[in-house]
């Protein structure tokens, strides 16, 4: 894939009205998941839960793109269509997480690394080949008292932009997550600045490994109040706190920002994603790239059976086009009441 073809892919995953769908949970985290509505988790159960959400009719009027986890790139539907191509078929293109998980961070208690250098190359060849056409690499950001500290943001900035160059080699586009856990008792404020230290330090990196800002998407977290804050920002204040550090540090070249949920409630992530686009337009498309804001509705009506599919199914869409109006600025509440 050539410089053209990069900056193509990664413009069709920020089309107007869409956004990407996150179903790359590695085996422990699914498996979390799966306990909280009493299903085990196996290679099959695991299969038939993606092949709900991929098969929902109509998903690909608000779904880009699927980040998938290496098994899943590897299974099929229950009529033997792979994921990718079946995917592919509708529009939707596959993407591939590609990291192998955050890892303490030697010499600095509480911080942690992302790994999965080693034999990336060979790796991101063999997913090509397979299908995908994206792929996603996360790093993990602490706040907290005197974190991150420089070492952590440098060493999660260098692998990112490793991982970003090599992608863009073997033709997939790099989405570049990295996350400032939401995790404490952080004010706003405190997390904007934190996001813009990690931010401006990861585009240097990216710049100094030659990495194409028009091939490359970016998923970050938006500034908001931590979890145990007891000062809780609205959609409008998070909104003004992201949008402030994006324009800070995010090149205009950059196709898009997709936003993790990070732990906000689905309403949560979409009332402030639709905050963020009433703003009117900034210089990068402002869209998604939910796991659990996307698909936890779904997940809780779908149970593991079969006779409650087609419900799940609405669940799932519901979400997609709520976010898929949060894009364009033209979600309400209402939205939430006519579906619901």
């Amino acid at each position: 894939m050539n410089q053209q073809e990069l900056e193509s892919v990664a413009r069709i995953l920020v089309t107007q009205g869409k956004g990407i769908l996150a179903a790359d949970e590695s085996f422990g985290t699914i498996r979390k998941r799966f306990d909280a509505i009493g299903v085990e988790s196996t290679e099959e159960t695991r299969r038939a839960y993606r092949e709900m959400l991929f098969t929902a009719k109509g998903m690909e009027d608000f779904i880009s793109g699927v980040i998938l986890f290496d098994e899943t790139l590897r299974q099929a539907s229950s009529n033997d269509v792979p994921f990718p191509r079946l995917l592919s078929d509708k529009g939707v293109l596959p993407g591939i997480k590609v990291d192998t998980g955050a890892k303490p961070l030697a010499g600095f208690p509480g911080e942690k690394v992302t790994e999965g250098l080693d034999g990336l190359r060979n790796r991101l060849e063999e997913y090509r080949e397979l299908g995908a056409r994206f792929a996603k690499w996360r790093a993990v950001i602490t706040i907290g008292d005197a974190v991150p500290s420089r070492a952590c943001m440098e060493v999660n900035a260098h692998a990112l932009a490793r991982y970003a160059a090599l992608c863009q080699e073997a033709g997939l586009v790099p989405v570049v997550e990295p996350e400032s856990l939401m995790d404490g008792a952080h004010s706003l404020q405190r997390c904007e600045d934190a996001t813009t230290e990690v931010l401006r330090t990861v585009f240097k990196h990216l710049a100094e490994q030659g990495v194409l800002a028009e091939g490359m998407l970016l998923k970050p977290n938006m500034a908001i109040s931590g979890k145990d804050c007891a000062d809780q920002a609205v959609a409008q204040e998070v909104a003004a706190a992201t949008v402030r550090c994006f324009r800070r540090t995010v090149p205009a070249a950059v196709p898009g920002i997709v936003f993790l949920s990070g732990g906000q409630s689905p309403r949560q992530a979409t009332e402030n994603l639709n905050a963020m686009n009433v703003m009117g337009p900034q210089p990068w498309q402002l869209s998604f790239s939910y796991g659990r804001a996307l698909q936890d509705p779904a997940l809780k009506t779908w149970k593991g059976e079969e006779a409650n599919r087609a419900k799940a199914q609405e669940a799932f869409l519901h979400r997609a086009r709520c976010n898929g109006a949060a894009r364009q600025g033209s979600y309400t509440l209402r939205m939430e009441k006519e579906d619901g």
